[in-house]
């Protein structure tokens, strides 16, 4: 099975989620930042896992990125050069295979961002495998909470059987 995760990721926890879904899902599986993932790793690929940080109750847009620029607070610069992943996947030519959507998010009633990019990635030709999943940050600026890492990785692991169940050997 040939699968990406793509990516977006301001303060590295996504990053680390991505890494550790694509770990799970076996030999082969590659997690990239969205300007890392092109045309030819999409066409390649039986399975596109997509995932995104959940700001102000929903995916970050280019609003809320400048509103960053202009009001960092306090804590670890973001990286803002990873460009959206909303973007991305709205530019994604329309083919077949599976999908499967997660977000990191604060823990609380502060918004689910996997939804929406399991909508997009199906509005694409990609059918869900599955259950959206979130991962929960320790507030915004993260880190993981802990056992997050090692549940990315088992849902990753989840995913590639689903994977082969639809398959075959």
């Amino acid at each position: 099975m040939n699968a990406i995760v793509v990516y977006e990721s301001l303060w590295g926890n996504t990053a680390e989620v991505a890494r550790a879904v694509a770990e799970g899902l076996g030999p082969g599986a590659r997690a990239l930042r969205v300007d890392e993932a092109g045309s030819a790793d999409v066409v390649a690929a039986d399975l596109i896992v997509a995932g995104a940080p959940v700001f102000g109750f929903k995916l970050s847009s280019q609003k809320m990125r400048d509103g960053i620029r202009t009001n960092p607070g306090k804590g670890p610069a973001p990286d803002l050069s990873c460009p959206l992943l909303c973007a991305w996947l709205e530019a994604l030519t329309p083919a077949s295979g599976w999908g499967a959507a997660f977000d990191t998010q604060v823990r609380g009633p502060f918004g689910k961002g996997a939804p929406e990019i399991a909508r997009l990635l199906e509005g694409a030709g990609y059918a869900p495998l599955g259950e959206t999943e979130g991962f929960v940050v320790k507030g915004r600026h993260g880190p993981l909470k802990d056992g997050e890492v090692e549940r990315a990785r088992a849902w990753g692991a989840g995913l590639a059987r689903a994977v082969q169940e639809r398959i075959g050997p």
